[in-house]
């Protein structure tokens, strides 16, 4: 019996396809963001990333906004900031700003990675490094912008002033849970590709979390990647545009996400390669029930309160009906 109802979200790289461009990305990412919301899904975060030919999502704040824009109801932000890469001041102030034009729809998912490579990092933000080492630091200083306490400081975000935006910590190790235990924060977990230390994350964080005046207790999130279809088959195939795509990650090839093919022996042995196993984890591909049994035993052995969900398709319709599946199969687990 299902005790909780737990809820699915979205993550969206903007992804640029082979033959598509950055202008239909960012289309198809909000008609992405207006299907999905019809489709009960609670958050669609965006990713912040730079540098890469394949990832539209670097402006995050910009596409956050026009995501808000287009929806209604469906809570939209970041999945998330890379805050060493930016100040303090300006993300409140950006956030503050998004959180008064859609009042009670805006997250701030903060992590500490910088969502790209060290001489784009460092192009960014050259002391990036000492703020990497001052996260937490850097975390309350965004707090207190948004604090209604901070109309007396010298500095102000006076648009952040009292505005209601949720800080949700990101990890994709064990370091920041400790963090987000400590300050009493929502926590979510990058599983759908740093898998090795989610359980050991998970049990760090509820072990040591501690009540705050944004959470009374525990809440987490964990990233999947979902390539669901009508048939096995075309699921597998299109679920060979990701294994090219992690492949790319690992070997440095800087590609636009590629069409799919037919599953060959080679593509077999690629999902075989320690390297390429260990990211694809937490990828559950197939038919609807395939998908739902994988999905039930990683909801059962994590306890996670919500998924957040990948679907990294060539075709913008098969990745709509990724999604459109992937709802029906939540709301059967949540009817248990």
């Amino acid at each position: 019996m299902n005790t909780k109802n737990i809820a699915y979200s979205v993550l969206e790289l903007a992804f640029v396809s082979q033959g598509s461009s950055v202008a239909t990305t960012f289309k198809n990412s909000l008609d992405l963001a207006q299907r999905v919301e019809d489709l009960g899904y609670t958050r669609f975060w965006l990713a912040e990333h730079h540098n890469t030919i394949s990832i539209a999502s670097s402006a995050t704040s910009l596409l956050i906004g026009n995501i808000a824009e287009g929806t209604k109801k469906i809570k939209v932000g970041s999945g998330g900031i890379m805050l060493p890469n930016h100040s303090p001041l300006i993300v409140a102030e950006q956030f503050g700003t998004l959180g008064t034009l859609y009042p009670d729809r805006i997250d701030l998912g903060l992590g500490r990675a910088p969502g790209t490579d060290q001489i784009t990092a460092h192009a960014i933000r050259s002391d990036r490094m000492h703020a990497v080492q001052n996260f937490q630091g850097e975390i309350e200083a965004i707090q207190q912008y948004f604090s209604e306490d901070n109309k007396h400081a010298q500095v102000r975000a006076t648009v952040a002033e009292g505005v209601n935006v949720p800080i949700y910590i990101l990890g994709s190790s064990t370091d920041s849970a400790h963090l987000a235990a400590k300050l009493g924060l929502p926590y979510a977990f990058a599983s759908h590709f740093a898998t090795s230390q989610l359980f050991d994350a998970l049990e760090i964080y509820r072990r040591e979390f501690q009540p705050s005046q944004y959470l009374d207790k525990p809440y987490t999130i964990a990233g999947i990647n979902v390539i669901a279809a009508e048939t096995d088959a075309e699921a597998e195939e299109n679920f060979t545009s990701l294994i090219r795509m992690f492949l790319g990650v690992l070997t440095g090839k800087r590609e636009l996400l590629q069409p799919p093919s037919e599953m060959t022996d080679d593509f077999m042995m690629l999902q075989h390669n320690p390297s390429v196993k260990d990211m694809l984890r937490y990828c559950f591909v197939g038919r609807k029930e395939a998908v739902k049994k994988q999905l039930e035993r990683f909801l059962e052995q994590t306890g996670v309160d919500e998924i957040i969900a990948v679907s990294n398709f060539h075709g913008h319709e098969d990745r709509i009906k990724s999604y459109e599946i992937l709802a029906e199969i939540m709301e059967e687990i949540n009817q248990k």
